[in-house]
């Protein structure tokens, strides 16, 4: 075990964690955000560069610090190490110049986006965007591309994160999906115009931290802030069919798979759980979706025990449901 001080506050880590991780035991205002990084994807990370931090001691052997600041998603953690984040004033600059360049071509349409409410782009400009911006060039724009019978890309909101591409790589057998061209002209896109039709293909739309990868079955069919969600899981021979259920009074809208406090899967569902079972008979119901007080999602549904309140109301005997 290592110790290392992250904005005052020393964790003790098995050695070979990484700054990010640390910080994540500490939790709190200390975690660096992230666009990129994917606890559960091996290989990602180390491209938005959002979660840079400066490193003013680097270890106890070699106390001296790190000239520039560095990635704490790949940055591994050493014995006596000081890192500062949420403290330093250079690392908070940074961030919004961060915040700039993903927004370079990213559009303004947050409000017809599926992803309003849970973006994590949203919260990320929230919290060290500008006003402005000084960017005065035109805007890259693609036409939307139906990759499949149950997604849909568009182009002009990816950040290109490459998390799509992991999830293909190691959940899917066949990709058929990457990253095409260098430099300022890379895009997301299918090989030769195939369809993505993998089992977990759907998982896809979890990991995008953007709304450029939507389930199409969703798309404008209501806003995430007027859902309950649901924990629900079902026998399935594919996946652990643990999952959430996005009801409005006892219809179901939509089934994710669940996410942890940084926005991030675990147990990831195949495409029968996500896409063919709208039906709450389906599902066994276990309760109400544990939700931040901070989220938009929490807003007039939950109190602070994240029980049902006003409209919606869960009987769990019988399956019986209604409405108040």
């Amino acid at each position: 075990m290592i110790k290392v001080t992250i904005d005052n506050h020393e964790v003790e880590v098995p050695e070979g964690t990484t700054i990010m991780n640390a910080a994540r035991m500490i939790g709190g205002a200390i975690v660096p955000p992230a666009m990129c990084y994917y606890s559960t994807l091996k290989g990602s990370g180390g491209k938005c560069r959002a979660c840079l931090v400066k490193v003013s001691a680097g270890s106890a052997k070699d106390p001296r610090p790190m000239p520039k600041l560095v990635a704490s998603c790949c940055t591994p953690a050493q014995d006596g190490m000081v890192v500062q984040n949420s403290i330093n004033q250079e690392v908070l600059d940074t961030r919004k110049s961060i915040v700039e360049f993903l927004l370079i071509n990213h559009p303004l349409d947050c409000p017809i986006c599926d992803q309003a409410g849970e973006c994590d782009l949203q919260n990320f400009t929230y919290d060290h965007g500008k006003e402005q911006t000084r960017y005065e060039f035109k805007r890259r724009t693609f036409e939307h591309i139906d990759i499949g019978d149950n997604i849909q890309l568009q182009m002009n909101r990816c950040i290109l994160c490459y998390r799509c591409t992991y999830v293909a790589d190691q959940l899917t057998n066949d990709r058929v999906h990457g990253v095409l061209w260098r430099g300022d002209v890379s895009e997301i896109s299918t090989y030769i115009q195939k369809a993505v039709e993998n089992d977990f293909s759907g998982n896809m739309i979890d990991v995008c931290p953007v709304g450029a990868l939507t389930d199409k079955k969703f798309r404008f069919k209501n806003r995430v802030w007027f859902l309950a969600p649901y924990d629900v899981h079902r026998n399935c021979t594919k996946c652990s069919g643990k999952a959430v259920a996005w009801m409005r009074g006892k219809d179901v809208y939509r089934v994710t798979a669940r996410k942890d406090q940084y926005a991030e899967v675990h147990d990831y569902i195949c495409n029968e759980c996500r896409f063919e079972h709208y039906n709450v008979a389906d599902w066994v119901v276990e309760g109400p979706r544990k939700i931040e007080d901070t989220s938009v999602i929490n807003q007039n549904k939950y109190d602070g025990d994240t029980k049902p309140l006003g409209k919606i109301t869960q009987l769990l005997d019988n399956d019986k449901w209604e409405n108040q």
